[in-house]
């Protein structure tokens, strides 16, 4: 599900006053409706204004709707990334700076966020009309080449934090606001029978004028998030055993299940019936590739990996629909605490690569029982393998032929453009070079050089 605001801190305990901001970078993003920021680790505090376009941003494990004069913070240690959504240009500038605090021995670092009185600016602000023209003028000043402007710079960069802090409504003593409360009902009683007006009167203000600073606050209309919220509780209940569709229906707001089957369908583009289906059988996917396995057998995992950094695409599509989130960080950093997890959610049947060693695979079996792909097979084994233990196998058959077409399109469509050219294909990240080692990539193109020596 989208989260339209990070959780709200209790009252800030420290002044903002006290802290001390120096910004270390400045840049103005410019994206069409293919450009995106892959998943990344911020080094220093992380301030995103959007100017125009919308799109989409991750920060950590949550994810918010960019739109025009919308304002995020990402904290150091945290991740994130973002891409644009329509073919309209997304404008961003993205502010990279360091924040200190003043203490009797001097001035430190704030870097450990944990702390919710640790600094007053977290995941989304309410749009400010103001901050806009402030991030031109800090832009202008920023890169003008001269010492003393960008020292201006740094001057109306503290002007802009300050319009931040107040647009945020984090200052010291400050309740939350109208509209948060009417937000916060919702995400309590989004069962109940709820309407515009309702809401309004939670908010004070008018219902026209509720419906269109909702939308202008959260990128989403008030109605459509409802509906978020019930859709992703039902997908939940749908994953309890001997669930019936009539009952969560009723138990997520929607009197006329016939009604809700369509909601459902248009929304999540397969009907209900066929959603809990493939939901029935509760099988943990222990390592990445398993969750691509059991997606092509259309089976949706009851327990995986999943991070918004290490594994971005399974985190955006399928997170709300995976019951059981183990941690992706770093690939295999914390499986003790992962097992751990597996032991109370009592999975049907685990799913995991061999490459594991002794301990881990001795703990790993105590979770439930547990089968194991062969490494060293490629992943069409790898998924036939799986598919017969599951007994997938015609499913599994019929995505390989699927995908055996897509492939020869592929080359038809290439091959007369690249004739007998040769190709050495790498991969670019930050500032390092690496050979792509990819066995798909050799099936469409057959002079593919997959074992060339790359000298940089």
């Amino acid at each position: 599900m989208f989260r339209h605001e990070a959780d709200k801190p209790k009252i800030v305990a420290i002044s903002p006053d006290e802290f001390l901001f120096r910004l270390r970078d400045l840049e103005c993003i410019k994206g069409d409706g293919n450009w995106r920021i892959g998943q990344q680790l911020a080094a220093s505090h992380a301030l995103f204004v959007v100017e125009k376009g919308r799109g989409r941003l991750m920060l950590g494990k949550d994810e918010y709707r960019l739109h025009q004069g919308a304002v995020y913070i990402c904290p150091p240690g945290g991740t994130y990334g973002a891409e644009a959504e329509d073919p309209g240009e997304l404008k961003i500038f993205l502010f990279k700076f360091d924040v200190f605090r003043a203490t009797d021995q001097g001035c430190e670092r704030v870097q450990n966020m944990e702390r919710e009185d640790s600094f007053p600016l977290k995941g989304a602000i309410t749009p400010d009309d103001q901050l806009v023209s402030l991030c031109e003028e800090v832009f202008r000043h920023w890169h003008s080449g001269d010492g003393l402007e960008r020292f201006r710079s740094q001057l109306i960069f503290q002007e802009l934090l300050y319009r931040a802090m107040k647009s945020r409504g984090l200052r010291s003593g400050e309740s939350q606001t109208a509209l948060e409360a009417a937000k916060n009902y919702m995400e309590r009683y989004f069962n109940e029978n709820l309407t515009i007006e309702q809401l309004a009167r939670i908010a004070k203000i008018s219902p026209k004028y509720f419906v269109d600073l909702f939308k202008k606050t959260y990128g989403i209309s008030a109605i459509d998030y409802l509906t978020e919220l019930r859709l992703n509780k039902a997908k939940e209940l749908m994953a309890q055993p001997n669930a019936r569709l009539r009952d969560i229906a009723h138990q997520v707001g929607y009197l006329d299940e016939f009604y809700f089957s369509r909601k459902f369908k248009k929304k999540v583009g397969i009907a209900p019936t066929v959603y809990m289906k493939r939901r029935r059988r509760k099988i943990a996917a222990y390592r990445i590739p398993v969750i691509g396995q059991l997606l092509a057998l259309k089976m949706i995992p009851y327990a995986a990996l999943l991070h918004p950094k290490w594994t971005p695409y399974y985190y955006k599509l399928y997170r709300t629909d995976i019951a059981v989130h183990l941690s992706a960080y770093r690939r295999n950093l914390h499986w003790e605490s992962n097992i751990e997890t597996l032991l109370h959610a009592r999975p049907d049947v685990v799913i995991s690569t061999d490459e594991l060693d002794a301990e881990e695979k001795e703990r790993l079996e105590q979770a439930g029982p547990v089968f194991y792909v062969p490494w060293e097979k490629n992943w069409r084994e790898q998924l036939l393998m799986t598919a017969e233990f599951l007994g997938e196998t015609k499913e599994a058959e019929h995505w390989l032929q699927t995908y055996d077409r897509k492939v020869k399109l592929a080359r038809a469509r290439l091959i007369p453009a690249v004739k007998d050219d040769r190709f050495l294909i790498v991969r670019i990240s930050k500032q390092i070079c690496r050979l792509l080692q990819s066995q798909h990539v050799g099936s469409i193109f057959p002079r593919f050089a997959l074992h060339a020596r790359l000298w940089l």
